[in-house]
């Protein structure tokens, strides 16, 4: 089977061009790339991860919402729980809608909205996990193999 190398870019469908784009260079940092009028692009330097947001004639203007077929939510890296409180500051001091982190089985995860309601996320990957994805890289895993580990992880949680 072909491979492919990791995600090359994200476009989001926007009601508003300026208001997004000073969301996404304001509160994540990206750079601008391009204006095309009906779409821009913007690129996090540190990762290289491309985002464009396009505002469609034809878009119905609706706020966004996980209940619509399509995107649930984007979820970008942060290094440690400890970034993701970073994060929360600075989501304070922007005004920045957000849940605040959850630890869960697996990842801490901030959730936050972009100006259209799009649901964004920070997770940092706890020891297991990142572990984990470090060794799949690595060498493939079986199915049963996936199953019993988790398995036998959630029976320590216990």
């Amino acid at each position: 089977m072909p491979n492919f190398s990791g995600i090359d870019h994200l476009s989001l469908s926007v009601t508003d061009l300026d208001r997004s784009e000073r969301f996404y260079t304001e509160v994540l940092g990206l750079t601008p790339l391009m204006d095309f009028g009906i779409a821009r692009t913007y690129v996090d330097r540190p990762s290289g991860f491309i985002l464009s947001l396009i505002k469609h004639e034809a878009g119905t203007g609706k706020p966004f919402s996980e209940l619509n077929t399509g995107i649930d939510h984007l979820g970008l890296n942060a290094a440690s729980r400890d970034e993701l409180v970073e994060w929360e500051k600075r989501f304070d001091e922007l005004g920045v809608t957000y849940t605040p982190i959850r630890d869960m089985e697996f990842a801490s995860h901030l959730n936050f909205r972009d100006p259209d309601n799009i649901a964004l996320e920070l997770s940092a990957s706890n020891g297991v996990m990142a572990g984990w994805l470090a060794e799949l890289k690595e060498r493939e895993f079986t199915q049963d193999e996936i199953k019993a580990r988790v398995a036998a992880y959630f029976a320590t949680l216990q």
